[in-house]
């Protein structure tokens, strides 16, 4: 195959994005190239020559995986090799698989593989709509049987305009950023975030997406018809016509009247009695088993669909807008830091949050910015338990992982600032009972959590979410809120949306059908909208605003902030210094940039001598001074002598007042010292000396009379040598003359009477000339 090539201008973005096939991965079914700019992604499709019969839904996985090769990095860990999916990953692999899963033919149960692999990326332009692209083109110019082409492409609002795959830099500015997959003439599937905008923005950005992304649906037309393959015509799933009359006529008014059972457990097993009995009343061969299930569900869909639309009544007897009843737990359990329990129908989630220091941020690697620290984490997890299934408890699945996504978007954008709050948050929440919209309980409980944990979230904003169902036939729809687990499937507009009172924080939609018009969008929104309002009112009566006081259990964080040249200080060779305070005060240390350290203070922790410690650390010498301090290593040419934690110096053979060949004759590990300090090294490390300390008079007191020598003058006062390498200092505050600069005055080398006012910490006397 030769290569062929076409080029799409997608809205306003910068640069077009042009997609290639014919050249790479060329045993596949189908396989392409994205590009736009520097970042591309290679594409491929491929499916299976046989059916598989064990699933009655499309059996279609999606890869997606990103190099480190792409954009010029080694990967880190141990083995310096990609590992397992990345949240990342699974994320993009979700947003690719959601717009084309709806597109395969009704009875297709071939299995379906598509892989994104990202070759290049680039500091402008994200690889994962672009692989959203590549897997509609490569699917639309394969056999494989696919009612597309869709495009996929990210619109972000900058400066209050539209934008088409904007670049990292421009994300940086916008108040919305949403991935939106679109067909010629329908919106398909929405991901993303906003800092509380209102609908009517929301609506706009989505129609702004259908406009922009119709060149990339005519390129891809343009690339099958140069380079497309014949469709594979399989065999839709078929049952005996008098088979399938039975089963409607039979089984529709029992499964009408199964309808009518509330709970969720019971109208389950009942529906399964229906098909049952039906199979053993009508003998029922095993060949057509598969077939008749796959049916069942569709009766099940129809008639539940047909119920909404002409009773305007669902199956646990609700009106279409109305919401489940709520209950709400806050702090039902000590220990957390925070914790509440939501619960709405037969869903309920119990969300807990945690409050930790700096060095608890989650480091992910990222294309545009490399290593970032994720300040904020949100986690879901729905164990088997939940939805009453008798299985193990795994490690997060793909759904998990964008359910936590979803609510953590929601709840990012009212936390509080880094500067004001330097805690890492991590929201973890359990679903005990599952019926629908868990992703929405958990974005309700997480607020919750939050408060009760003592955040101080912005303007004391609640974030609740609220998730929605459309259902069309012709112009006839009905708008669903909070949507039961049986009510996800059978829509043609499956939608949830996070927000505050002022507006929209988080939202994901999966559409269907054609024909949504910006009309009928912007009433689904507003009915959500006042589904999200009355949730609100529920959560601001069960806790109106955070807490004054966290938690007994939450450790407190103080900043002390030092000059940013000594940090490296307080780390210490291999972070032996923070250790070495952490198990002395039991107060862990972080160094954070400009100079600020981090002090995480649990209880029973000694903060006062953690600062103490670091105060000594950045403390500086001065040459001259004498000190007191510890022997901490003895080799052959001299000691090391620690004056407090993180200053140590050394102490030459040929610099001690009486000289020896080896240090170790003299000197063991842990002997105090006195020294005075000779200079400082390039790194600002002392070296001492003993010359003229041993036989000194005894320390000078305050009122003792000295006559000295000026060996240094400063604006504020003059430096008087009073003993060998003993200095003081007479401040111009203290000087029987008042002058404004000391150097109006005195001179070195000038000789001068003194009296001591006083000894500082380190046994220095301040002088006064006033004798």
């Amino acid at each position: 195959m030769s290569v062929v090539s076409e080029a799409a201008k997608v809205g306003n973005a910068e640069e077009p994005v042009i997609i290639e096939t014919g050249k790479y991965a060329r045993l596949t079914d189908g396989s392409v190239v994205v590009k736009q700019g520097g970042t591309a992604v290679l594409v491929t499709a491929v499916m299976s020559d046989e059916k598989n019969e064990e699933i009655d839904f499309t059996p279609l996985s999606v890869d997606y995986r990103e190099r480190g090769s792409a954009y010029g990095k080694i990967p880190g860990g141990f083995t310096k090799r990609e590992g397992k999916p990345t949240d990342r990953e699974i994320l993009v692999a979700r947003v690719i698989d959601r717009p084309i899963r709806p597109l395969f033919p009704e009875g297709f149960f071939h299995d379906v593989v598509i892989t994104a692999l990202t070759l290049s990326a680039d500091d402008k332009y994200d690889p994962d709509v672009l692989a959203i692209t590549g897997a509609s083109a490569a699917l639309h110019i394969s056999r494989i049987p696919f009612e597309g082409p869709i495009a996929g492409l990210r619109v972000c609002r900058v400066n209050g305009q539209f934008v088409a795959n904007p670049t990292y830099e421009q994300r940086k500015e916008a108040d919305l950023d949403l991935i939106v997959a679109v067909s010629r003439d329908a919106i398909v599937m929405v991901e993303g975030g906003a800092k509380e905008v209102p609908e009517e923005v929301l609506a706009d950005a989505l129609y702004f997406a259908l406009e922009a992304g119709r060149e990339l649906i005519e390129a891809q037309e343009r690339l099958r018809q140069k380079a497309g393959r014949e469709k594979f015509v399989f065999e839709p799933l078929t049952l005996p016509p008098e088979l399938h009359e039975a089963l409607e006529r039979e089984c529709a008014p029992k499964i009408l009247e199964a309808f009518k059972i509330k709970d969720k457990k019971e109208r389950y097993a009942a529906l399964d009695r229906i098909l049952e009995e039906f199979v053993e009343l009508h003998q029922v061969p095993e060949e057509h088993l598969f077939a008749l299930k796959y049916f069942y569900k569709k009766l099940e869909s129809k008639l539940m669909r047909e119920k909404i639309l002409n009773e305007g009544v669902r199956i646990d007897g609700r009106r279409p807008d109305e919401i489940r009843p709520i209950s709400i737990e806050v702090h039902p359990f000590e220990r957390p830091h925070g914790n509440a329990v939501f619960t709405r129908g037969q869903t309920q989630a119990y969300v807990s949050a945690t409050l930790g220091s700096p060095d608890e941020a989650l480091i992910v690697e990222t294309i545009a910015e490399g290593e970032v620290f994720k300040r904020f984490m949100l986690h879901y997890s729905m164990p088997p338990f939940s939805v009453g299934e008798a299985k193990p408890w795994g490690p997060p699945r793909r759904r998990e992982i964008g359910h936590g996504a979803l609510a953590e978007r929601a709840i990012e954008p009212v936390l509080p600032p880094e500067e004001d709050f330097p805690y890492i948050i991590r929201v973890v929440s359990d679903i005990l009972e599952s019926n629908g919209s868990t992703s929405m309980a958990t974005v309700c409980g997480a607020s919750l959590a939050l408060f009760d944990a003592g955040v101080p979230i912005r303007d004391n904003k609640h974030v609740a979410g609220i998730a929605m169902g459309l259902i069309m036939e012709g112009d006839r729809y009905v708008i669903l809120s909070d949507i039961l687990g049986d009510e996800d499937q059978l829509g043609d507009m499956d939608f949830k949306v996070a927000g505050t009172r002022d507006g929209i924080t988080s939202v994901q939609m999966d559409i269907k059908v054609k024909g949504i018009t910006r009309e009928i969008m912007l009433e689904a929104l507003e009915q959500a909208r006042r589904g999200r309002l009355y949730i609100l009112e529920k959560m601001y009566e069960a806790l109106p605003e955070p807490r004054k006081e966290p938690s007994p259990y939450t450790p407190k964080i103080e900043v002390v902030e030092v000059p940013e040249e000594k940090a490296p200080l307080i780390i210490g060779p291999g972070g032996s210094t923070v250790k070495q305070i952490y198990d002395e005060t039991g107060v862990k240390i972080w160094v954070g940039e400009g100079g600020k350290v981090f002090l995480t203070v649990y209880p029973g922790a000694d903060a006062e001598k953690a600062r103490k410690m670091i105060q000594d650390i950045v403390r500086e010498v001065e040459v001259g001074g004498v000190y007191e301090g510890k022997i901490t290593r003895v080799e052959p040419y001299g000691v090391f002598v620690e004056l407090w934690p993180g200053k140590t110096g050394l102490l030459h053979v040929s610099k001690m007042a009486e000289p020896v060949k080896s240090a170790t004759e003299k000197y063991k590990v842990g002997d105090q010292i006195k020294v005075r300090v000779l200079e400082l090294d390039d790194l600002g490390r002392p070296r001492f000396t003993t010359v003229g300390l041993e036989g000194e008079e005894k320390q000078l007191k305050p009122g003792d009379v000295v006559e000295g020598k000026v060996v240094r003058v400063e604006s504020y006062g003059a430096f008087i040598e009073y003993a060998p390498g003993r200095t003081g200092l007479l401040h111009v505050s203290r000087m029987k003359e008042r002058v404004r600069d000391a150097r109006q005055k005195f001179k070195v080398g000038d000789k001068v009477k003194v009296k001591v006012v006083e000894l500082d910490e380190q046994g220095r006397p301040k002088f006064t000339d006033d004798v």
